[in-house]
């Protein structure tokens, strides 16, 4: 069983803390060839960016892209040495449950929430043209799609394996049920998003999103004992809308097809998703993978294995 795999005497919570500690200073190191362009590029000229807003409009987008992305990678490091190293498993055993990756999910997860996306974009645009505006151009956008392809499904694998991977596993030593690091999680990934301009934009009420989304992510991994559908989702969800639309209160401006000049609100289409979308994700989830239990698999308590990775 997935949580169960993280199961150990010797995994005591104060390891994840400092597991924690260290993801987060790999991600700072890799921040600083960010921070480097950042300061070279201004050289004195205007004010020097305060906030990340700011400081995520001073360069060429898809530089920016590629710039932000390293950090990810660095982070994604530190999990595997500290999966490895201070916890002593495998990655596999913070990826799934199974005896290797199920690609299969991984890719029907991803081609399904790409149709939800697309599908729910071009209502949008139907409804009101007037809002977008033509963003293509040819070479920026091919090597978008390039930078793209390979660098957010790393950052979204990273979210991932740092939150509905390790975090959960942690969680789980801590609490011996499944309730409360699906809750934790779902929290901690919600308000790692709180400095968003979005947040700043809409309001805090965008956070129903973030957290809702959370929570999704969490279910569909202990439904299904391992995070492949959740890791699908996340690349599609970031990718396809780094491709399709972008905004200049977003927080990546890219060289997308389109540019949403609209002003921003939050209102019911920011619960749309949480309340109508996932649950038919989720029966659509059930009815391929069989998911039966879900009392037990969502809020049971945890049954130590006898032999731990």
């Amino acid at each position: 069983m997935f949580l169960e795999q993280g199961i150990k005497p010797e995994n005591v919570f104060w390891k994840y803390l400092i597991g924690s500690v260290f993801i987060i200073t790999a991600s700072f190191i890799g921040q600083i060839p960010f921070t480097l362009a950042i300061y070279f590029n201004y050289n004195g000229k205007g004010a020097f960016p305060t906030d990340n807003d700011a400081a995520l409009k001073m360069l060429e987008p898809n530089l920016t892209l590629f710039l932000v992305m390293i950090s990810f990678a660095f982070a994604f490091a530190g999990v595997w040495f500290v999966v490895k190293y201070l916890h002593h498993q495998s990655l596999l055993s913070v990826t799934t449950s199974r005896r290797k990756v199920d690609w299969n999910r991984i890719l029907f997860s991803f081609v399904l929430w790409s149709f939800f996306s697309i599908l729910s974009f071009l209502f949008v645009y139907l409804q009101s043209p007037e809002n977008f505006v033509w963003n293509f151009k040819l070479i920026p956008f091919l090597i978008l799609v390039l930078m793209g392809a390979i660098l957010i499904p790393i950052q979204t694998s990273t979210e991932e394996y740092v939150f509905r991977g390790y975090l959960m596993q942690g969680f789980a030593n801590l609490a011996q049920n499944k309730w409360f690091p699906l809750m934790m999680t779902s929290l901690i990934f919600g308000s790692m998003h709180w400095f968003n301009p979005e947040v700043t934009k809409m309001g805090n009420i965008i956070m129903i999103y973030y957290i809702g989304t959370g929570l999704f992510l969490g279910v569909i991994t202990l439904m299904d004992e391992g995070m492949e559908l959740a890791l699908g989702f996340h690349a599609a969800n970031n990718l396809i809308g780094a491709l399709l639309v972008t905004s200049d209160w977003s927080v990546f401006q890219t060289n997308s097809i389109f540019k949403d000049m609209s002003q921003p609100s939050a209102g019911f289409d920011v619960i749309l998703p949480v309340v109508v979308v996932y649950p038919i994700l989720l029966f659509i989830y059930s009815k391929k993978y069989n998911w039966t239990n879900w009392k037990e698999r969502l809020t049971g308590k945890i049954n130590v294995l006898q032999s731990p990775n």
